[in-house]
């Protein structure tokens, strides 16, 4: 099962986390599908880069979103199909 979720990065103290399609088997910061945005929770603009459609895609396609990712897009006002 495809999941959307998010992947750390950045450094201590100092996190960048990707948005990421990912099979939910795979570990956290492992491979992924495909990289679909960022979320850096210390900068003005939060999210970064999302691509909205290929969200919808996925989501239309039976992927799911991580309870994170969809409170995210939530608050920035992005609707998902």
């Amino acid at each position: 099962m495809v999941k959307i979720r998010l992947a750390r990065g950045g450094r201590v103290h100092a996190p960048i986390y990707t948005i990421v399609a990912a099979d939910s088997r795979s570990p956290r910061d492992g491979r992924n599908l495909e990289r679909l945005g960022q979320y850096n929770p210390n900068a003005k603009d939060v999210l970064i880069g999302v691509k909205v459609e290929k969200i919808q895609k996925y989501v239309q396609n039976g992927a799911l979103l991580s309870d994170t990712v969809r409170t995210l897009l939530k608050k920035n006002k992005i609707q998902i199909a």
